[in-house]
């Protein structure tokens, strides 16, 4: 434990031991509880500072005065107890991960880190799996404890471990980003949604969707195989594709799949138009066009679970646009990318409007957002043709495209051009923007 200094240790003890407070949601509700997390984050951002750190700030923010962490731990407490309101266990869980799955990482990391992740060398396998299973420990028992008796013990267990394994990924993405505001978030989001589907799972045994899921798949590794060989995909893109695809068609049906179909090729065919004349200027995909597992994963995992969800849960349609509007949003940006930077023409960074050149993280330009607003339409109206969902939603998914893509351009203009996150991971904030988006305009519509 050489690695793991005293100054981490009592940092770290305190990052765990607030997560017990998350206990009294049993008895005090997630409004009354804000208050608390309202004055945590006001002593940390303010006062905190003034007193030194007390013990608490690594030695960069004692270069720095300020410790991005440890105001990021307050305020996300807070938005998982306004968000989640209603749902108290739900917030609990998410406080749960934020307090043990990313103590347990950094200890278990520092102490035991020797063998590095290899997409992010910054991070461990020991960090890995300590996130999970610590985490998933606490989201199981947080969720029996602030709600007993609303679930299955066992059903319990296998969401809770489930999420806080996907959550486990997500923070050991590469990003310079504090991971204590988004991971914690969309693993209370994911969580809400899994325990929706609690006595869904049966209809997964019957031997007619056995049939069907395996039909899925053959299908998938057969395209995934045909679009490798035109080399729209490189090896890992396959086996992305192939496991999206497959969720997708198996779950949601050929109506869904006929839209993921959709916007792989017009991505394909925009990413493939001028391709020597992008490559020329030096803003072209990389490896000739080919589409590697993280951008598979980037644009299609969203919506994958969209598909899941749909199937598995009360809110079929309400999944279906959320899935649609994911698939907008990864269609327009894909073509205002691919477009712009083809056609060039006039580039504004869409946070300050000043000329940027084209290609350049969070540059905009008129025939690019013409061309994502197209694509967004395209995917909205395409989704509602065939029945996918029902004609009043269409302009609900066409507006939650673009609007994503505009503000996936924010955070290009500022977070990825600074470096502190790369395209895959604003992809992924694209569609999960889009899907959201489209939820909210649903239920206002409602």
């Amino acid at each position: 434990m050489a690695r793991l200094s005293a100054g981490e240790l009592f940092r770290q003890t305190v990052h765990i031991g607030a997560g017990f407070l998350a206990l009294a949601l049993r008895w005090v509700s997630p409004l009354h509880l804000s208050w608390l997390a309202a004055t945590g984050l006001c002593f940390n951002a303010m006062i905190l500072p003034r007193l030194g750190g007390l013990g608490l700030w690594r030695r960069e923010e004692e270069w720095n005065r300020r410790a991005p962490g440890i105001v990021l731990y307050p305020l996300t407490v807070l938005l998982l107890l306004l968000i989640f309101s209603r749902r108290p266990e739900v917030a609990a869980a998410g406080w749960g991960l934020l307090a043990f799955g990313d103590g347990a990482a950094s200890l278990a990391g520092l102490a035991w880190g020797r063998r590095r992740l290899p997409w992010n060398p910054a991070k461990s396998w020991a960090g890995l799996t300590a996130y999970w299973l610590l985490g998933g420990g606490a989201v199981g028992v947080l969720v029996q404890w602030v709600a007993p008796g609303d679930f299955d013990g066992r059903f319990v267990w296998a969401m809770s471990f489930g999420v806080a394994f996907a959550a486990a990924l997500l923070e050991s993405m590469p990003s310079r980003l504090d991971d204590n505001l988004a991971v914690p978030l969309i693993g209370a989001l994911l969580l809400v949604c899994c325990l929706w589907t609690e006595g869904y799972w049966i209809q997964l045994t019957g031997l007619s969707w056995v049939g069907h899921f395996s039909l899925a798949v053959t299908v998938n590794v057969v395209l995934a195989g045909v679009s490798y060989k035109l080399e729209a995909l490189d090896r890992s893109g396959w086996i992305a594709a192939s496991v999206i695809g497959s969720v997708v068609l198996g779950f949601l049906g050929w109506r869904g799949y006929s839209v993921l179909l959709l916007f792989f090729l017009l991505g394909t065919l925009a990413t493939r138009v001028g391709y020597r004349k992008k490559a020329n200027r030096g803003v072209a995909q990389s490896s000739s066009g080919r589409r590697s597992a993280w951008n598979a994963l980037a644009n299609g995992s969203v919506a994958a679970a969209c598909a899941l969800f749909s199937l598995l849960t009360p809110f079929p349609e309400l999944f279906a646009v959320a899935f649609a509007g994911a698939m907008a949003a990864a269609t327009a940006d894909t073509l205002e990318s691919e477009i712009g930077q083809l056609c060039g023409g006039p580039t504004l960074l869409v946070t300050s409007l000043e000329p940027v050149p084209v290609g350049t993280d969070g540059g905009v330009s008129t025939m690019g957002t013409m061309a994502g607003a197209l694509g967004s339409l395209a995917v909205a109206a395409f989704g509602g043709g065939i029945g996918l969902y029902s004609a009043a939603m269409i302009s609900v998914v066409a507006l939650a495209g673009l609007v994503a893509t505009l503000l996936e351009s924010a955070v290009g203009a500022s977070l990825e051009r600074q470096g502190r996150v790369g395209n895959d991971a604003v992809n992924f904030f694209n569609t999960l923007s889009g899907a959201l988006l489209a939820v909210g305009l649903a239920r206002l519509l409602s």
